[in-house]
């Protein structure tokens, strides 16, 4: 049985692309097709894994391995869930590092900096955007662009660890609107 969970859970991190709510489907049948859980435990797996910290497949690999083999089987799903892309960045990694110095790369991944960034900014403004369009502008927004100047300057003037902005953050929006 963890044989099986090993390798069927292998053959779902190999063959499933988009990670997250796209490998589900491909849990789902597997987990049908061995008879491990029924349609209702298998939704709270779902759902549980779904709540629980890290990636969703991950979580549903490590929920459905204990729940029909123990803790055995929960190691033996998330190994066969993550090898697959442990080795294919291991294997992408150490291309990487042996071509690094070469120019060629290093102009390549200088010119793709900035792309990065950007994606980054554009990302950043259209969850903006989306916020203003729905409000356009109230004591919330205004609230709202505040808490985001003083965070920005924060992290850069003061060089503030992320994690404290976001915890202070989370307080001042407590404490306004709440």
């Amino acid at each position: 049985m963890l044989i099986t969970l090993f390798w069927t859970f292998l053959k779902i991190g190999i063959l499933s692309f988009g990670g997250g709510f796209a490998m589900i489907p491909a849990i789902q049948h597997e987990v049908e097709l061995q008879g491990w859980l029924t349609p209702e435990q298998f939704s709270e797996a779902v759902a549980i894994s779904g709540m629980a910290p890290g990636p969703l497949a991950t979580n549903c690999a490590i929920y459905i391995g204990k729940m029909t083999m123990g803790l055995p089987g929960a190691a033996a799903a998330v190994l066969g869930m993550v090898l697959p892309s442990v080795v294919l960045i291991a294997a992408v990694a150490r291309f990487f590092y042996a071509i690094r110095t070469h120019r060629t790369v290093k102009t390549v991944f200088y010119g793709l900096r900035p792309v990065v960034a950007a994606l980054v900014v554009v990302a950043a403004l259209r969850l903006g955007f989306t916020y203003f369009r729905a409000e356009w502008w109230t004591w919330k927004t205004g609230v709202s662009a505040a808490i985001f100047l003083l965070a920005l300057l924060g992290l850069t003037r003061y060089r503030m660890h992320p994690l404290s902005v976001i915890l202070l953050s989370a307080l001042v929006g407590v404490a306004i609107y709440g």
